[in-house]
């Protein structure tokens, strides 16, 4: 699939506010633990490191998908963009 590169630069900012929204829950401990048996693969940290697993993979290829693209893409700007200050 083709997308623009500002569509995966917003789902860059999109998948790092999720990262980081996963990886507060996973850093705190918000859950209180009771003494119950259950198996392990019921466990709620299970599934929020699944989906911060997930979401920071996610982030880490449309991260180097738009570095790529930062390498090779080219754009035109007047020389005034590049020069260096001059005081006057």
């Amino acid at each position: 699939m083709k997308i623009k590169l500002a569509e995966a630069l917003l789902r860059r900012k999109e998948l790092q506010g999720k990262v980081d929204i996963l990886q507060q829950i996973k850093d705190k401990d918000l859950f209180e633990i009771k003494a119950k048996r259950q198996p392990i693969s019921e466990s709620i940290d299970d599934i929020v490191t699944a989906e911060f697993d997930w979401h920071a993979r996610q982030l880490r290829l449309i991260d180097a998908t738009i570095q790529q693209a930062n390498w090779v893409t080219e754009v035109e700007v007047t020389d005034i963009v590049i020069g260096t200050f001059v005081a006057k």
